[in-house]
């Protein structure tokens, strides 16, 4: 187990999915999370099913989805597909509310939550066959931190998959902040996030752009991030906002609601947002010849032990941002 890193701690956010933000102004997804209805994360069962697809997902296979929220991804694994499901949640209201629920329909023993930070899993290295992060997983800590314990914990050969929200085109800072306190996350470019994952060790990566596009899996176009407004009935919101306000007070919740109008032109009439899928394996640890040769997974020869030959890197520059419309997953 790692432990969380001295850097993160004065990041302060009341989410799972958000960027360093005033506390006292809920951001969307902490109104989300005062939800009594458990919902799918952007993508939703689609996605889940894509990732099931991609990753090769089947029955006794581990699992780990951080942060796991509620369990919604978590339980929709473990009864599709027969796998061992694990999760990580690093706020405790959230934590508590996911075991009851896996409790209350009876699924406790096969899909285990508990607490922890994203760059300090609870588990030893190398025991997962599919590792899963959703929208949030970069709260608290650094990208990097966070993308280098998914991979320790990804046996060799496993699946990585992140999904994430991501500029689609250069976007000033005032703007990157406000779409960032107002949605609760802090996107990257999705060249960003490929960047970390070769350098923790993920190769064969492959990129899917589910903002706009319509696959196989989902034949409906629909906004990776819909509106409040649109997400729950009259009497779901009247409950939200009531909670809100014993947290937040109506200041913030207000605040939070009138700011909704800047970000809803930002995401709807420019565009500027998207939600990707990003995924590849942990590379297979070399093996070493008779002869003091460093043989690959695939077979190829990477390098000299002695220390006379030079492992070349894989360039992040030139790789495209997005998946061409039109092609095929590899």
């Amino acid at each position: 187990m790692r432990r969380r890193s001295p850097s993160s701690s004065h990041m302060s956010t009341d989410t799972h999915g958000g960027a360093p933000a005033d506390t006292k102004i809920p951001s969307m997804l902490d109104l989300v999370h005062l939800s009594r209805r458990p919902m799918f994360p952007p993508g939703g069962v689609d996605l889940c099913r894509q990732i099931a697809l991609l990753t090769g997902m089947k029955e006794g296979g581990e699992v780990l989805v951080v942060p796991s929220g509620l369990a919604v991804t978590l339980e929709h694994f473990v009864q599709e597909y027969g796998v061992n499901g694990s999760g990580v949640e690093d706020d405790p209201v959230m934590l508590d509310r996911a075991e009851n629920r896996l409790r209350t329909i009876g699924l406790l023993e096969r899909a285990h939550v508990q607490p922890g930070e994203m760059d300090g899993l609870p588990f030893q290295d190398g025991i997962f066959d599919v590792v899963i992060a959703e929208l949030g997983f970069t709260a608290k800590v650094s990208p990097e931190a966070a993308v280098a314990e998914l991979v320790r914990v990804a046996k060799p050969g496993a699946a990585v998959v992140l999904i994430q929200p991501v500029w689609k085109a250069p976007v000033d800072p005032a703007r990157r902040r406000i779409l960032s306190e107002h949605l609760g996350c802090a996107p990257l470019m999705v060249v960003e996030w490929k960047r970390f994952l070769l350098e923790a060790g993920i190769e064969g990566l492959h990129t899917e752009n589910w903002s706009d596009e319509e696959t196989a899996f989902r034949p409906q176009i629909t906004k990776p991030f819909p509106d409040f407004v649109e997400l729950f009935t009259f009497g779901e919101k009247l409950g939200i906002l009531g909670r809100a306000r014993r947290r937040w007070g109506w200041a913030g919740v207000w605040t939070a609601l009138a700011r909704q109008r800047e970000v809803h032109k930002l995401l709807t009439h420019e565009r500027i947002l998207g939600l990707d899928f990003v995924m590849g394996m942990k590379r297979r640890a070399a093996k070493i010849d008779p002869e003091g040769v460093s043989i690959g997974a695939a077979g190829g020869v990477d390098v000299a032990s002695d220390g006379t030959g030079t492992i070349e890197k894989e360039q992040v520059s030139g790789l495209p941002l997005f998946q061409e419309e039109g092609k095929e997953p590899s």
